[in-house]
């Protein structure tokens, strides 16, 4: 799917091709997530499963939902987590230790003192590694990028407070738009279409690498911690529903980045869809999910502190 859509942007193929491409593709991926896999979740889990015949417009309507929504709780968290990981404002000295309050009850003081002294020394060498690592060539590099990503998500979480207050959404992609900006500030002559055309391509294949990327790590993760010889099967099953809907919406959200030009297969494939409402509806879940992240970020941050200064 990300293969066409990057057809798409290239005009490889004709668009009769491209077109028919776009429907086969979408109604084998809608099979293997709404037939399939399901099907093979319930035969590991229980006995049957029933299933539904719905015309391609309801099907991509609820994969689309869930998929919009856990793309948005990523993003959300990824957001506040990417500041919060780079910035040196946030490097901290002094141990990260969880709430011990049960525990200090049953064992004894100079046991719980030689712990925290423990924790706190593995965690300051740890930071005397980052710090030390920060001042290499490839450090700086990351820290580059680290700030850089840092400014982005700040000002993704802008754009969604105000996309959700003013109740707008874009018609125009970010690409183009930028590159308006830029030569109506800068009063110079330059071909805003041909140069679009080319810095989208590189922006789609940058966007479908690292998001694919990003949601690998993080569901490797999570299944790795709650994995079994007994539950493998079903985790992969799992896995890969959560691949397909993730790659269903991510179709969705990426035609926002897209010029106008590109746009009309990918309209036409998907249907009557109500595009509209998956970007407000990724706004509102990535506002949630961001806010929620900071509230905890800093919640764990300030009490670090509080615990340290009571040993």
């Amino acid at each position: 799917m990300f293969e066409l859509i990057i057809f798409e942007i290239l005009g490889v193929l004709s668009s009769t091709s491209r077109y028919f491409h776009w429907k086969v593709n979408l109604y084998v991926i809608l099979l293997v997530l709404i037939f399939v896999v399901p099907f093979y979740i319930g035969y590991f889990v229980v006995s049957n499963i029933r299933l539904r015949i719905l015309s391609i417009e309801q099907l991509i309507s609820r994969v689309g939902v869930i998929g919009v929504t856990l793309m948005a709780l990523l993003s959300g968290f990824g957001a506040v987590n990417c500041p919060y990981t780079y910035m040196s404002y946030f490097l901290r000295f002094g141990a990260e230790v969880l709430d011990l309050s049960l525990i200090q009850q049953e064992v004894d003081a100079l046991e719980e003192l030689n712990r925290q002294l423990f924790l706190e020394t593995v965690d300051l060498h740890a930071t005397k590694e980052r710090i030390e690592y920060s001042k290499t060539f490839q450090g700086k590099y990351f820290n580059f990028l680290g700030y850089f990503f840092s400014i982005y998500c700040v000002w993704k979480i802008f754009m969604a407070t105000i996309n959700i207050v003013f109740d707008r959404v874009g018609k125009t992609d970010p690409v183009t738009r930028g590159i308006e900006i830029t030569v109506n500030y800068l009063g110079i002559q330059f071909d805003v279409k041909f140069w679009s055309q080319h810095i989208s391509f590189i922006l789609v294949g940058i966007i479908i690498v690292t998001s694919i990327r990003g949601l690998l790590i993080t569901l490797t993760k999570f299944f790795y911690a709650i994995s079994s010889s007994k539950s493998s099967n079903v985790i992969v099953l799992v896995l890969a529903q959560i691949m397909g809907m993730y790659f269903v919406s991510s179709v969705l959200l990426m035609r926002m980045s897209m010029p106008l030009e590109y746009r009309t297969i990918v309209t036409e494939v998907l249907g009557e869809l109500q595009f509209s409402f998956y970007h407000r509806w990724f706004d509102v879940i990535f506002l949630v999910s961001a806010l929620s992240s900071i509230l905890f970020l800093y919640l764990a941050h300030k009490q670090a502190p509080e615990k340290h200064m009571t040993l």
